[in-house]
This record gives C-alpha cells, sequence and structure tokens, in this order.
C-alpha cells in the first residue's frame, strides 16, 4: 500500500455496519478521499448511504472486504463482531494478505485478543480502536480513538481514522484499546450521576439551575458532560445522545472485566443498576443523562 501518512486518498478501505455511529464515519472517510465500499445488515441503509456519498456496496462482508487496504468495523457487541468477521462470509476470508481490521466497536477485551490471534493466523492484522465523543463526535468527525495492537500498524493506518478522528492513539497491545474504553464509561458513569444529583438538590433547593450550571460550570466541577447535558437535563430532554441500553451494555463489559481482574468498582456497579431502573421506566432509548429521571425531585417544605 502507498504511504497513507502522506495521501489518505491512496487509502482503499471497507466500512461495515452503518448505525448511528458508522453511518457519519464512513462517510467522513469518503469525504477524505478513500476509496470506499460498505456493508451494513439492512441493505436499504447501505443503498442509501451510497447514495449519499459514493462508491459501492456489497452484500457480504467478505465482498466488502475484498482488495481492502482498511477494513472498519462498527457493529453492536462481542456477538455482532465474530458474525461479521468470522465464517465463509465474513471479512476476515475476504481480506488480502496484510491488510488491517481497524474494530470501531466497543467490545469486550477478550474479543478483541481473539480476533487479533485470529488475523494474525490468516496473515492479517487487527486493531481494537473503540471510539468516544457519541452520535454527535461521529457526525463532525471529532471522535477520540483508543487503539491496542501493533505499534507499527496502528501508526501506518492512523491517519486513515484521522478522517472521522480528533485523536488517535496507541494505548498498547492487544485489548488496550478496549480497556481504554472502560475508562472512559467508567468515568461517564459517575459524572453523569453526580450531576443527576446536583440539579435534582438545586431544584429541591428552588436554585435557579441554568444559573448554577453556569456558575459551576466555570470551576473545578466543570465537565463535558455539564457543559453539554446540564441544561437539557434541568429540562428532563433525553432525546438525543448515547442511548442508556448501550451504555448498559459498556457498563457490563466494565463489571464482567473487573471480575476477572479483581477490581473495585462499586460506583460503576450502582449507577448500572440507576440505569436499569431507568430501562423499566421505558427510557432504553434515552440519552445516558436521564439518571435524573429516577430522582425523587419533591418540593422543598
Amino acid at each position: 500500500m502507498a504511504d497513507v501518512k502522506k495521501d489518505v486518498k491512496t487509502a482503499t478501505a471497507a466500512f461495515i455496519g452503518l448505525g448511528t455511529m458508522g453511518y457519519p464515519m464512513a462517510g467522513h472517510l469518503s469525504k477524505a478521499g478513500c476509496d470506499m465500499t460498505v456493508y451494513n445488515r439492512t441493505t436499504s441503509k447501505a443503498e442509501k448511504w451510497v447514495a449519499e456519498f459514493g462508491g459501492k456496496y456489497e452484500l457480504t462482508p467478505r465482498e466488502a472486504a475484498k482488495d481492502c487496504d482498511i477494513v472498519f468495523v462498527c457493529v453492536g457487541n462481542d456477538d455482532d463482531l465474530r458474525s461479521v468477521l468470522l465464517g465463509e462470509d465474513g471479512a476476515f476470508a475476504g481480506m488480502k494478505p496484510g491488510a488491517v481490521l481497524w474494530d470501531d466497536t466497543t467490545d469486550s477485551a477478550s474479543v478483541a485478543r481473539e480476533m487479533y490471534a485470529k488475523a494474525k493466523s490468516m496473515g492479517l492484522n487487527f486493531v481494537d480502536a473503540p471510539v468516544s465523543g457519541g452520535q454527535a463526535g461521529a457526525e463532525n468527525g471529532i471522535l477520540t480513538v483508543m487503539c491496542g495492537g501493533d505499534e507499527d500498524i496502528i501508526k501506518k493506518y492512523a491517519p486513515v481514522a484521522d478522517a472521522f478522528a480528533i485523536s488517535v492513539t496507541r494505548i498498547g497491545p492487544s485489548g488496550s484499546g478496549q480497556l481504554a474504553k472502560m475508562c472512559n464509561q467508567i468515568c461517564i458513569a459517575g459524572v453523569c450521576q453526580g450531576l443527576a444529583e446536583a440539579i435534582a438538590f438545586g431544584k429541591v433547593a428552588d436554585l435557579d439551575m441554568p444559573l448554577v450550571l453556569d456558575v459551576i460550570s466555570k470551576g473545578a466541577a466543570a465537565s463535558w458532560q455539564m457543559k453539554n447535558r446540564g441544561l437539557t437535563m434541568d429540562l428532563g430532554q433525553f432525546n438525543f445522545g448515547f442511548a442508556v441500553d448501550w451504555m448498559r451494555k459498556d457498563l457490563n463489559i466494565c463489571l464482567s472485566e473487573a471480575r476477572k481482574n479483581g477490581a473495585e468498582l462499586p460506583l460503576t456497579a450502582l449507577v448500572d443498576q440507576f440505569y436499569a431502573q431507568i430501562q423499566n421506566m421505558g427510557g432504553g432509548r434515552w440519552d445516558t443523562s436521564s439518571l435524573i429521571a429516577r430522582l425523587n425531585q419533591k418540593p422543598k417544605k
């Protein structure tokens, strides 16, 4: 392959999984000049993408991955990843020797290591590269990418991923990207719960919460969540962003990994149960900031 660090237009790429994140990510790759082929389980979504961005679509991951230098994947979970990579119609079966599978799915570190070993046995490369930044980050091309895998491969192909990212960083060997993403989700869970409690407390205390949020966002309590979700939490608006259903999936990955390595995650386990309550309230598709919806906000006496 030509030196992708000099010209992303030299990359022949595929993108498997055109969901909320994958659709705009693949679009940024196309706009950057990559020769794109896409695959999606629902073909109509792939047809729509091609009509919008050009390129072509194929009916199997294997055909989409054929002759590509780099194959991006962004699907739902471990089982989804295996289903699009393995078997006769999987991407691995269609990839040329030396090509790289760049997995942007948030999945487990164990499946990342499993797919890395499988790829190596077939003369291929594998990078676990989960992203942070949510739907808005994907649409605006400003995702943060955390990579696990071989340093030379990541260094070579990171300029391609730059099409949809503000930062692409190698964390360590295979699985490290997923472990870093777990750290990211653990932090978000705690911050969202703290912000929800603060806003609920302030409302009970009859404070002007938009004013309070404006003031404290300039100090040590400031966070991305406060800046981007504080006012909408105050208003009870949750119809955007990263869904509770997906956050629970991610937190379960974190808790499962903690059981393996012995780490203690008491707050994460608690907030996971709070998200379960949100699901029981019918809020599975609400944004993760919906934690405030379960809090008892009685008027002050």
